[in-house]
């Protein structure tokens, strides 16, 4: 079976454009990251589109950075940005796990779905058994989400 990694699902009550908007600004994700390891959005985009790319500056343990590629893009609907380490030695440990979001809009709202994919994860198994603390994290990023914009 291959490592893929995991997915969490919410229905929020605003319209998938409200949302995708949140979603495609990097400047906010530190607003509605559940996991309390993102700190700031360093370079990139205001407002991401396919193929651009956006630092992240983290915190797990120690201080560290991440480079953002948008790999999926359809707006309104979907965004995925392939995360990887920025520099030093975790470049040859992790990197290519893809963040996905899938807005899919209902009567009253839309089912948002985050998915944690890391089936291009440089050693997947290294990772693989953060499978439940991600999944925790998921949800806590999807009610986030839901607080801010319903």
């Amino acid at each position: 079976m291959p490592l893929s990694g995991v997915s969490a699902e919410r229905f929020i009550t605003a319209p998938a454009e409200t949302i995708f908007a949140l979603l495609a600004d990097p400047s906010r994700h530190r607003d509605i990251d559940g996991s309390g390891t993102v700190r700031d959005a360093v370079e990139g985009s205001v407002r991401l589109g396919l193929g651009d790319t956006f630092g992240m500056q983290m915190k797990a343990g120690g201080s560290y950075r991440m480079i953002n590629t948008v790999v999926e893009f359809e707006a309104d609907r979907r965004i995925a940005w392939q995360a990887r380490p920025a520099y030093g030695w975790l470049q040859k440990a992790i990197g290519g796990r893809i963040w996905r979001y899938e807005l899919e809009p209902r009567d009253g709202g839309t089912l948002v779905r985050e998915t944690w994919d890391i089936s291009q994860e440089q050693l997947p198994a290294l990772i693989w058994g953060l499978r439940g603390p991600t999944r925790i994290s998921m949800n806590r990023t999807l009610k986030r989400i839901e607080e801010l914009v319903a």
